[in-house]
């Protein structure tokens, strides 16, 4: 844990060897062909927020790697913002995963989570070993963002249920490629056990 700043954001640890990734789930899903896929990301977000609910309680830190729209004057909260209040067709699924003050968010320009973006040098400030790779799409930003985190030696978990692609059929086949060529573990979010948070060391000065 950093010396400088050892309690910077409250509840949210400083320090965790297992993370969870929220890809692409601030979406406002305005493009062609989105309504197939919010018939799927709708249901995933809901179990994803209960996937965060117990990761949190776990002490296990959540970062939001999102899409900045080609607009590289974006701003993480002022997506969030759009997609809440301008009407568009992402808001139920924003308004289950809205970010918490002291999560973490890194905008990335293409695919991957790590291409061209702060994620690694993040995680290696968190420490972080494992990750939880959920969002949008499976067969697309998951999949390349798991590719990448794999190249990297993450350890690597994609709970089935926690992702969503156009079609059911794509999901199925993007996570059996990562359980079969990148070693994932995919069981289903219920079923997923989470590390127990760690207690905080007290010390005591005088």
């Amino acid at each position: 844990m950093p010396a400088n700043n050892p309690d910077l954001h409250g509840s949210v640890p400083e320090s965790s060897r297992t993370v969870l990734l929220l890809i692409d789930v601030i979406n406002d899903l305005e493009f062609e062909g989105s309504e197939k896929l919010l018939r799927h990301a709708l249901p995933m977000a809901r179990r994803l927020a209960r996937l965060k609910a117990r990761a949190r309680r776990a002490g296990i830190p959540a970062i939001y790697v999102n899409d900045n729209f080609g607009r590289w004057q974006s701003d993480f909260r002022r997506v969030v913002d759009h997609c809440l209040e301008d009407g568009v067709r992402g808001e139920p699924i924003v308004k289950l995963l809205e970010p918490k003050d002291d999560d973490y968010f890194v905008l990335k320009p293409k695919h991957s989570a790590f291409f061209a973006t702060t994620l690694d040098t993040l995680l290696s400030y968190l420490g972080a070993k494992t990750l939880i790779i959920t969002g949008i799409a499976g067969n697309i930003c998951i999949l390349f963002s798991a590719n990448d985190a794999y190249m990297r030696d993450f350890n690597l978990i994609v709970p089935s249920d926690c992702v969503s692609s156009n079609t059911a059929e794509e999901n199925r086949h993007a996570l059996r490629q990562m359980k079969k060529v990148l070693k994932a573990d995919i069981t289903p979010s219920p079923k997923l056990k989470l590390p127990a948070r760690r207690r905080r060391r007290v010390t005591q000065r005088g």
